[in-house]
């Protein structure tokens, strides 16, 4: 048989190319996919960053999460940029709940990456120290959406993810908390 007319063997040069170009692809995907997970993987330290900061008065770390023109729009009122944020774990409000003993307990988020854009929903609990003696109540359960950007470089330990825009709803009967989680598929 003649080589111009027979099919490639697997040895050929493009049986070879051929292969080297699924394997290349394989580690493209394999690199997109791990992208990604790491971009969650950041967002959930993100998130989960909060609770500890805002629970121990850390009111510029919690400013931190945020962009410097980040809102957090909490059915309580509305909170905008660094100094909304610092001002609001500063509160006498706020800082009375944890002289009391409380403690923000956030669910696992669901987390959907859109290049450098971000959602992130679920709920967090309001749980404070009862006046009996090793107890707690729970004082709320807020729905959460947390939209997130990246505006720094991928190469930082949070990979740049910051808190654009957090808005969180009681889940009360006015509706509004299922609302806010009935968009967790929403990018």
């Amino acid at each position: 048989m003649d080589r111009m007319t027979s099919s490639p063997g697997p040895s050929s040069p493009d049986a070879l190319d051929a292969r080297l170009a699924a394997v290349e692809a394989r580690i493209a995907e394999t690199e997109g996919r791990l992208a990604t997970a790491e971009d969650e993987l950041a967002i959930l330290r993100i998130l989960g960053a909060y609770s500890p900061r805002v629970d121990s008065g850390d009111a510029d770390g919690v400013a931190a999460l945020w962009t410097s023109d980040g809102v957090y729009d909490v059915d309580t009122g509305r909170l905008d940029g660094h100094d909304g944020l610092v001002e609001m774990v500063r509160s006498d409000d706020h800082q009375g709940l944890i002289a009391h003993g409380c403690g923000h307990v956030p669910s696992l988020p669901v987390v959907l990456v859109d290049g450098d854009r971000a959602v992130a929903t679920g709920y967090t609990q309001l749980v404070v120290r009862s006046s009996r003696p090793g107890r707690f109540t729970v004082l709320r359960v807020t729905a959460s959406r947390w939209e997130l950007e990246r505006r720094g470089p991928r190469e930082a330990a949070d990979r740049g993810w910051r808190v654009v825009l957090r808005t969180a709803r009681v889940m009360g009967d006015d509706g509004e908390g299922r609302a806010v989680l009935g968009r967790s598929g929403e990018r």
